[in-house]
């Protein structure tokens, strides 16, 4: 794959990714908005569930934070191993005994059947019979040869010694859409990616949080799809998208009625739509969190700042709360790690105090806040 500093669509590798704040200016902010207080609230609105920053000392994912994150980053535990992987040029893997002690940064290869183009690893999950399933983020090259515009797919893989190694499982979602190389949000002409997954409770599906960048725009937007728990092991053609009220469209070539609608177009030079959807399970609100991006405005998926939605059941498309505005501005790929060892916290789990990040890098806590604790 090419270096990831060199590449001209969205998934790059670089500091000049940061968007309309500096990080400076994002912790002055924070602070600006509540002087003096242990807890700087920024959500605006009267929502019984509240998301709040906090400052805390800086910490980024190991391989060197900016330049070797490029998506949502996912982990998992082992016995009382944490294991981490985060991805750009290529996919590392490191562990530790908690999120503040990792090393053993290696690179792991991916034995896939795709014909070219990058691939990130962004979701996983460990089985009770050891078997780590992840899903990956591809960017196939030729797309656009003019422009260079990709159109993301999600794929899944399987590993048998915690992600050292990992076997392709095959592509499962995967848009019908026509492809626009004539886009000019700057890197996608079309496609569905940058997603999270996450099981339900009883274990019956795994749900897909993904990005649809092309299509008619009521399509276009965040969406989600499912797939049954055990078809885990064999997964192609097993992916089913949510569309007009039903699990009715395939993963593969169907259509998505998007969850979060985007407001304009993506192939605009001025979208204004979320992305990036990064999900975990809250025990201290006992709600399903969703993280996301909203681009608007300039082209390049200029960021406007990060969202939080809540809900308590994750095969409820319409139970998600009105995205609510948790940092303006910012970096892109929000996400949370609980810093709880004893609970196996991880990107998936977390409790009222999680560390936050924004392309691999964190210098807050968040906070989730019940009614009676709101500051």
């Amino acid at each position: 794959m090419k270096a990831c500093l060199n590449r001209v669509r969205r998934k790059r590798c670089t500091s000049s990714k940061r968007k309309s704040l500096p990080l400076i200016g994002v912790l002055s902010l924070l602070i600006l908005v509540c002087t003096g207080c242990e807890v700087a609230r920024i959500v605006e609105d009267t929502s019984i569930i509240r998301a709040v920053l906090r400052p805390a000392p800086y910490f980024s994912f190991p391989g060197g934070g900016l330049d070797s994150t490029d998506c949502n980053c996912p982990a998992h535990w082992d016995g009382n191993t944490l294991f981490l992987f985060n991805s750009c040029d290529g996919i590392r893997r490191s562990n530790g005994p908690d999120l503040f002690h990792m090393n053993n940064v290696i690179t792991v290869p991916l034995d896939t059947s795709m014909e070219d183009g990058g691939y990130w690893i962004e979701s996983t999950w460990k089985d009770a019979d050891g078997a780590l399933y992840a899903w990956y983020h591809n960017e196939p090259d030729g797309i656009c040869l003019e422009s260079n515009l990709t159109a993301p797919r999600i794929g899944a893989a399987v590993s048998y010694d915690n992600g050292r190694t990992f076997k392709d499982l095959g592509f499962i979602i995967e848009t019908r859409d026509t492809i626009n190389c004539d886009a000019q949000n700057g890197y996608d002409a079309g496609g569905n990616g940058d997603f999270s997954v996450l099981p339900d409770s009883t274990k019956q599906y795994f749900y897909f949080f993904f990005s649809v960048y092309g299509g008619d725009i009521s399509e276009q937007g965040v969406a989600v799809a499912r797939m049954g728990f055990n078809d885990r092991k064999d997964p192609v053609n097993k992916v089913w998208k949510w569309h007009d009220g039903g699990w009715n469209e395939p993963g593969l070539k169907g259509l998505a009625t998007p969850i979060f609608p985007a407001a304009k177009n993506w192939a605009d030079a001025e979208t204004d739509a979320f992305w990036g959807p990064s999900i975990h399970w809250n025990t201290h609100i006992n709600r399903y969190v969703i993280l996301m991006n909203r681009a608007k405005g300039p082209p390049g998926y200029f960021q406007e700042g990060i969202y939080a939605t809540f809900n308590p059941d994750i095969a409820d498309p319409h139970g998600w709360t009105m995205p609510v505005r948790i940092l303006s501005g910012g970096w892109w790929y929000p996400q949370v790690i609980g810093i709880d060892s004893t609970g196996k916290e991880t990107d998936k789990l977390a409790g009222r105090v999680a560390r936050f990040f924004m392309h691999g890098v964190s210098e807050w806590e968040v906070l989730f806040l019940n009614p009676d604790e709101l500051p």
